[in-house]
């Protein structure tokens, strides 16, 4: 009797215990857009425009933490001129599906929540584009979807440090990102481009940096 008694027990702790995690999370869709660039700040570069969109959980902790994982697409890039020859461009896009990691704190003032945010990621490359233009806007050459034949390494990984908002249901981010490593990679080459030199030249011990900004709807708990 006793044994089934702690077995009950137990099991009403543990049901309480999920109840209340349940209570405390949330799940949602997130996406905004992402602004790029090579971060060789000797290089003449220009920021580029693009998107992330995908899937969140926020699961609220005790003392105003609370941490955040989700996994989406992100499609980082960076403009770049004058890299081998004056006068030319080449554009790098590039599309990661990406874990990042959201750790925040911040106090709850009833209505609206700010919070201070903190975020390792890690991605792995599924598609690409480069583009290499002449000094006159012509193409020379495109090339896509070329992994280590163009010197790209696939895996990403970094950090971002940011500030965000929580109003009701709706959640606002905005967050300085540093990939980390190089994303050139020293591997079999493809001699019959210059997107090899180009890629080496621009970002040979060096990756993408910018800014994020991220807008977050959640659904469940209190």
């Amino acid at each position: 009797m006793r044994k089934y008694f702690i077995l009950f027990v137990s099991f009403a702790v543990m049901t309480l215990a999920a109840d209340e995690i349940f209570a405390q999370s949330r799940y949602g869709v997130i996406g905004g857009a992402t602004f790029s660039t090579s971060n060789f700040k000797e290089m003449n570069r220009a920021t580029m425009t693009q998107w992330h969109a995908g899937l969140t959980y926020k699961l609220d902790l005790p003392l105003g933490f609370s941490v955040q994982p989700s996994l989406m697409y992100q499609v980082k890039g960076a403009k770049m001129h004058n890299v081998l020859t004056d006068g030319d461009k080449f554009d790098v896009n590039i599309g990661y599906v990406e874990l990042p990691v959201s750790f925040q704190w911040g106090p709850d003032l009833l209505i609206f929540r700010p919070f201070l945010d903190v975020t390792p990621y890690i991605g792995y490359g599924i598609n690409n584009k480069l583009m290499a233009t002449s000094g006159e806007g012509q193409p020379v050459d495109v090339m896509r979807n070329r992994w280590s034949s163009a010197g790209i390494r696939r895996v990403e990984y970094g950090m971002g440090l940011g500030v965000g908002i929580e109003v009701w249901r709706i959640q606002l981010v905005g967050r300085y990102n540093w990939n980390f490593g190089s994303l050139y990679e020293d591997t079999i080459r493809d001699n019959e481009t210059n997107f090899v030199n180009i890629v080496e030249s621009a970002f040979n011990r060096r990756n993408f940096g910018g800014f994020t900004l991220s807008a977050a709807i959640l659904f469940g708990g209190k």
